[in-house]
């Protein structure tokens, strides 16, 4: 069992952005990455968290079962399947969700308190505050 901690963040909304995320087995940390997105919103760089931990999770771990642990209820209620999807941007995030999906075991996407996703929050800000040292 993996389990897999996302964040996403944009400072202004829409605003420049990140995403990041946190790959954990049996406790062990295997895998953190946290980028920029350019300007996007809060909502498209949670799902775009999702979205590359399932593609890096493609080399190697296919057939797993997955945990995903959000701070997002949103998104982790939308897919869940608890909350409909009204936006047409975020269907298409969704779909590619579901299509990654079918690599592998059963998928859990669960909400917790920002204070228990703090790996992947501060994969999130170390990106958005390199990006903009790199601006100035």
């Amino acid at each position: 069992m993996l389990n897999i901690f996302c964040d996403g963040g944009a400072r202004g909304n829409p605003g420049p952005a990140a995403y990041g995320f946190v790959i954990k087995e049996n406790g062990k940390t295997i895998k953190k990455e946290g980028k920029t997105l350019g300007i996007a919103t809060n909502n498209f760089a949670e799902y775009t968290a999702v979205i590359e931990a399932l593609k890096w999770l493609l080399d190697g771990y296919e057939g797993q079962d997955l945990n995903f642990f959000l701070d997002s209820q949103l998104v982790a209620s939308q897919l869940s399947g608890i909350y409909k999807v009204k936006n047409a941007q975020i269907r298409e995030l969704v779909l590619k969700v579901k299509n990654l999906e079918t690599s592998f075991g059963q998928i859990k996407y669960m909400y917790i308190p920002r204070e228990q996703n703090k790996e992947a929050d501060a994969m999130v800000n170390r990106a958005l505050d390199s990006e903009l040292v790199i601006r100035n």
